[in-house]
């Protein structure tokens, strides 16, 4: 998954800090699984505990706040923590359209987007076993090529099929997101 969750700038840190600003653990606590909400109010806790006005004490508390409840994310999601992103990183075509069309209630953009590129995929991957097929038994490296094009467009419109089958955070998205 393109840098989000873990990202300086993502929804996680973003609603860490409101946290922080408001003194209010709860804003934070929906991001994380009920078994990891010990964790994240003890490090709030730390965290409010060494803010003390200087800026670089509150700097190294908040972080060590964003690394805590980001981590615990990941670990919900089922995904590797591999540390905080800085913000700014490209986050794809798909997570600005999926935010603009939570905040808006309309989801033309996204559904455009994801259906172009379906429609895309599934042309060009049936494309290429049609292209083959003719020539399957040609050779066997004629047929492997042919084998290996039916396969893969059956087991990825599986898999596809699979991640809308599932929830936000079933395997296949954990899948996802340690690939990404």
């Amino acid at each position: 998954m393109p840098p989000h969750c873990d990202s300086m700038d993502g929804p996680v840190v973003t609603a860490a800090r409101r946290a922080i600003d408001k003194h209010d653990v709860r804003i934070i606590l929906p991001y994380v699984k009920k078994s990891g909400e010990p964790e994240v109010v003890a490090a709030f806790e730390k965290t409010l505990g060494a803010r003390n006005g200087n800026p670089t004490a509150n700097e190294v508390a908040d972080l060590y706040f964003f690394d805590t409840v980001v981590r615990v994310h990941r670990a919900g999601e089922g995904a590797p923590y591999t540390g905080l992103k800085p913000a700014g990183l490209s986050e794809g075509p798909v997570i600005p359209l999926a935010e603009r069309a939570i905040e808006t209630g309309n989801p033309t953009e996204l559904l455009r987007l994801l259906g172009d590129k379906l429609n895309f995929e599934v042309r060009q991957r049936l494309g290429q076993v049609i292209e083959r097929r003719p020539h399957a038994d040609e050779s066997v490296d004629a047929g492997r090529d042919y084998v290996e094009a039916m396969l893969g467009l059956e087991v990825w419109s599986h898999q596809l099929y699979g991640a809308m089958e599932s929830g936000p955070h079933d395997e296949a998205e954990a899948e996802v997101h340690r690939h990404g």
